[in-house]
């Protein structure tokens, strides 16, 4: 992923990752990235989870728009289907 964001990046268009495997994502070296403690095939969150999904997304724009150090991971610190999101 973070390949491909590079060359997004290079034509001048801002990315952000979506990320379940920090490890991987810092060696990767994304331009900026959102880490989510979440199992495999839920980047998003559970199916249905409608706010919980807005968040998400929210959370990746505020990093699309605030992170300004390349490489950053954001860690918004939800924990899988304990988090209320009201």
């Amino acid at each position: 992923m973070g390949l491909i964001q590079r060359a997004i990046e290079s034509d001048g268009i801002p990315t952000v990752g979506i990320t379940l495997q920090k490890e991987v994502t810092r060696r990767v070296k994304p331009p900026r990235a959102l880490h989510l403690r979440y199992p495999f095939g839920h980047p998003m969150g559970e199916a249905f989870a409608v706010r919980q999904q807005r968040a998400i997304l929210l959370a990746a724009l505020d990093a699309l728009e605030g992170v300004t150090a390349p490489g950053t991971i954001v860690e918004p610190g939800w924990v899988w289907r304990r988090h209320r999101f009201d």
